[in-house]
């Protein structure tokens, strides 16, 4: 059985100061997306953030930064996101997409709390000024993602530009939205579907849960591909138990920061090969790009230079 690993590089989730390996300036991101896709992660799931002071930026000259150099380092599936961050609206969030056309992107399923601000109870040097005030205030933070802010992304960057997505379930609920859109008619061909857990605000991430998501899946779809995201401390046995059933993973310091307990991950590409190791333990076989984008119905690599 064919194990497609995601890895998401950096994200809007941690700031720099959490650890001085997630990578906010351009060469950075490219160097590490290329490292995990080398280690075996068959699509990049990528944000970018302004190289001046690590904030998640939704800018396409940000994105103009790193994009051309991984095209030209690897194969493997960039997944741009239009999630971004939460503080953004959502035509910020579409800019950089937009503009590039990738072969898929990522999409919320609900407007759900997004809190953040736990993370902020831990003393540190904060890197920018800007860090604890985003996650201390995220205690009144709601990641807006309506049925019309779906339809209008499925729209723009499915029926008009060919990509495919990878459909982030952060809650149940999610699940049946994912459904409704089906119904609709504005969703069709494979489906990618992702079990996003352990985000305070979305559902824990617990194994009891997880079958409760795959089960629901299961009845409202008669074909489709599943993987696990935990951020978190939970982020390997959820993986592993992903693919114990079946599903694939997603790694990354997007979603956790640690590659063991206390042990900060010095890169990307360390959990990738923790997660490879895991999957391949298990008896499965680790996709490549080629394999992923046949299994997931995608439009093919794109030069970003």
């Amino acid at each position: 059985m064919k194990i497609i690993i995601s890895c998401a590089i950096t994200g809007s989730i941690h700031t720099p100061s959490m650890s001085p390996h997630l990578p906010y300036r351009a060469e950075d991101i490219a160097a590490q997306a290329v490292g995990a896709a080398a280690a075996g992660a068959a699509i990049l799931h990528l944000h970018a953030r302004n190289p001046d002071d690590g904030r998640p930026s939704a800018d396409p000259d940000h994105w103009r930064g790193f994009l051309p150099a991984i095209s030209a380092g690897t194969d493997a599936v960039v997944n741009m996101t239009t999630g971004g961050s939460a503080v953004m609206t959502l035509d910020q969030r579409l800019a950089a997409p937009l503009t590039f056309a990738p072969e898929m992107c990522s999409l919320n399923m609900g407007t759900m709390n997004f809190a953040l601000y736990p993370m902020a109870a831990k003393p540190r040097d904060w890197r920018f000024d800007w860090e604890e005030p985003f996650l201390r205030g995220s205690d009144d933070l709601v990641f807006k993602n309506t049925p019309r802010d779906i339809a209008g992304v499925l729209q723009q960057m499915g029926a008009e530009r060919g990509a495919r997505f990878e459909f982030e379930c952060y809650d149940v609920g999610h699940v049946y939205m994912l459904r409704h859109f089906v119904d609709r008619g504005l969703i069709t061909g494979p489906i990618f579907l992702q079990f996003a857990m352990g985000v305070l605000g979305g559902i824990a991430a617990e194994p009891e849960h997880l079958l409760h998501l795959k089960q629901t899946a299961d009845r409202l779809f008669d074909r489709y591909e599943w993987s696990v995201l935990a951020a978190g401390r939970r982020q390997f046995d959820m993986a592993a138990l992903a693919a114990t059933m079946g599903g694939h993973v997603r790694v990354g310091l997007e979603d956790n920061l640690f590659l063991a307990k206390g042990v900060l991950a010095r890169s990307n590409a360390e959990q990738v090969e923790k997660v490879r190791g895991i999957v391949e333990a298990l008896g499965r076989t680790v996709a490549t790009p080629d394999e992923a984008r046949a299994l997931l119905g995608l439009k093919g690599k794109v030069d970003f230079a």
